[in-house]
């Protein structure tokens, strides 16, 4: 007897999923079973399920298809959360499939019987539906997969155990049973000819036009190249747009924002056209000042239009097919292109200096930067929230093609290793690289550990690295402890515990590297990318090197040095602070 959990796992796989991410519960045995008999859809089993709607998320953004998540009713639905609010605040379709009690003891006080609907009705705000007879299957599980395609955010369908566990019968042609289909389409958008006029005589007329690229440019590297080239503008991108186009351009500024670079802060602070592609990027303090510049904004969804930025000229459109259309009403223009270029020159220049900074052991910075000449051209990067993330965003050089995902709107710490594992099953061809710091190793990342221990001898390119970034200290949250509140630095807090990242790498079965010295690093990234099994290379760096954001004023930074001054152990802190605004060309406080 096929059952309506068989039916489920039918429909996902006719939508073409062939992996879920879960963790097991009595309230799904049903769905576990299902899954069980056939060999179209498989389930990876993570250590937790909030790491299961990690890499369904991860899953989502690497394949740009949708990620399924499963987990039981009550405490397996709420782990689910954080990882679904990463789906929806990076714009990525989910589908959570969630078990429930049984429907006859709804509204009991039932062992373990939560409010799904009032608990998922945010983060799965598009849809969330409850199947309450097996007749309501297959309508459900469609528009749970169609709406996540279609809007690009999490969905959830809720499947009480005894639906779960009902015979699967033929659906009906009656009054009340609604046949639907696995139809999907994608819609071609392009602007109106009136908007792409407008948006061209805008940027026609801007003297210093800057483009700030996201994750919505995807695709459109040559159709953002080109207009660039053709106004002569500078590039910035987003966090979530780093991968989109090649930093070695000598217009290319490199990422904007808290985290960013210093030719992006110049540029942005000197523009007078903006011309905003498929990013919706929060860090308004580092655009240009309202009313500084005319700004044209491109995007797929229209609700994203002008929310950021003031925005003249709206073009609501796919990426490519909009700037193809628009380069042909653009002029020929020389723009500040040479002012640019020396902006980014100077950001080579500032970022070599910090490279070299002296450090104690480590410089966190020259770790993540050496990576760049070692990185395979056919990896693929996970990265991590904290300190990292400002290290990745600055020194990585990623090859073009690279893809590079992290939880960035939603800024959780936790993300590089379900990241990295959804990329791998996606394709175990390829070495995939995790950047992380200890702080979200200790959180779940030495748990899911466990998971690539588990599964390595099954992927076709057994290579897995793991960096973690060993300074004992939750770093980010430490600079703005200083920064933002101008207070010193609080150890009970911010000490993440002494722990063997290589040695318990050992432990498993896989290849730990340990890096203490200046002169270790280059070989680390050699060996751990030409070994024959998943590694964890430990690099022991210093807490107290700076997470400055570019061009901070004066007073910025007195604040974080009042904070600093409170500490009994600053000084090392205070001298790098210092050492790292005279980089930017500018005198330090104190110096």
């Amino acid at each position: 007897m096929a059952t309506a959990a068989d039916g489920i796992v039918q429909r996902l796989a006719d939508w073409g999923v062939d992996r879920v991410f879960g963790f097991a519960g009595d309230g799904i045995d049903p769905l576990l079973a299902a899954l069980r008999r056939q060999d179209r859809v498989g389930l990876v089993t993570a250590r937790h399920e909030e790491m299961a709607a990690f890499m369904a998320t991860g899953h989502a953004k690497y394949s740009g298809g949708v990620g399924v998540c499963l987990a039981t009713q009550g405490p397996g639905a709420i782990h689910l959360l954080n990882g679904l609010y990463d789906a929806k605040l990076d714009r990525k379709p989910v589908v959570a499939i969630v078990g429930q009690v049984v429907s006859t003891a709804l509204g009991s006080g039932y062992l373990q019987e939560v409010d799904l609907h009032s608990l998922l009705k945010d983060v799965c705000g598009q849809y969330v539906q409850t199947v309450m007879s097996p007749e309501q299957l297959p309508l459900v599980v469609d528009n749970a997969v169609r709406t996540a395609l279609a809007t690009s955010t999490p969905t959830c369908v809720i499947v009480p155990h005894d639906v779960q566990k009902a015979e699967l019968a033929e659906q009906e042609h009656t009054h009340g049973v609604v046949p639907t289909s696995t139809a999907l389409a994608r819609p071609h958008v392009t602007p109106r000819e009136e908007d792409l006029d407008r948006a061209a005589e805008i940027l026609g007329a801007g003297e210093r036009v800057a483009v700030l690229v996201g994750q919505g440019a995807a695709g459109a590297a040559a159709e953002v190249r080109a207009v660039a080239e053709r106004l002569g503008a500078g590039v910035t991108t987003s966090l979530l747009g780093k991968p989109v186009l090649d930093e070695s351009l000598p217009y290319h500024c490199g990422v904007m924002g808290h985290l960013g670079t210093t030719a992006s802060a110049d540029l942005m602070s000197g523009c007078d056209t903006l011309l905003i592609v498929g990013s919706n990027d929060p860090w308004t303090e580092f655009y240009p000042a309202p009313g500084q510049a005319r700004a044209v904004q491109v995007d797929i969804t229209g609700r994203n239009i002008g929310t950021k930025y003031p925005v003249e000229a709206a073009l609501v459109g796919d990426a490519a097919d909009t700037l193809a259309a628009l380069l042909p009403r653009l002029p020929e223009r020389r723009g500040w292109r040479a002012d640019v270029e020396r902006a980014v020159a100077t950001w080579h220049e500032v970022a070599e200096q910090r490279v070299r900074e002296p450090a104690d052991p480590l410089n966190p910075q020259a770790v993540v930067h050496e990576l760049s000449a070692h990185l395979p051209a056919d990896a693929q990067v996970a990265v991590d929230v904290g300190s990292v993330t400002y290290w990745y965003a600055r020194f990585l050089r990623l090859p073009a093609g690279v893809p590079a995902h992290l939880s960035s709107t939603l800024a959780s710490m936790g993300s590089a290793m379900p990241y990295g594992i959804a990329a791998k099953l996606l394709h175990p061809d390829r070495p995939v690289v995790a950047l992380a710091g200890d702080g979200a190793m200790q959180m779940n990342g030495l748990s899911e550990l466990i998971t690539v221990a588990a599964r390595w001898r099954d992927w076709a390119d057994p290579r897995f690295v793991v960096l973690v970034l060993n300074n004992g200290d939750l770093a980010e949250v430490s600079w703005e402890q200083r920064e933002m509140e101008g207070d010193p630095r609080f150890p009970a807090s911010q000490v993440v515990p002494r722990f063997p990242y290589a040695g318990y790498a050992e432990l498993l079965g896989l290849t730990g590297i340990r890096v203490q010295e200046p002169g270790e690093v280059a070989d680390a990234w050699r060996r751990a990318l030409a070994a024959d099994r998943p590694v964890v290379v430990e690099a022991v760096v210093d807490r107290d090197v700076p997470l400055l954001a570019p061009r901070q004023p004066g007073e910025k930074v007195e604040q974080m040095l009042r904070g600093i001054g409170q500490e009994p152990d600053g000084g090392a802190a205070a001298d790098m602070l210092r050492a790292q605004r005279e980089h930017e060309g500018g005198a330090g406080p104190g110096s």
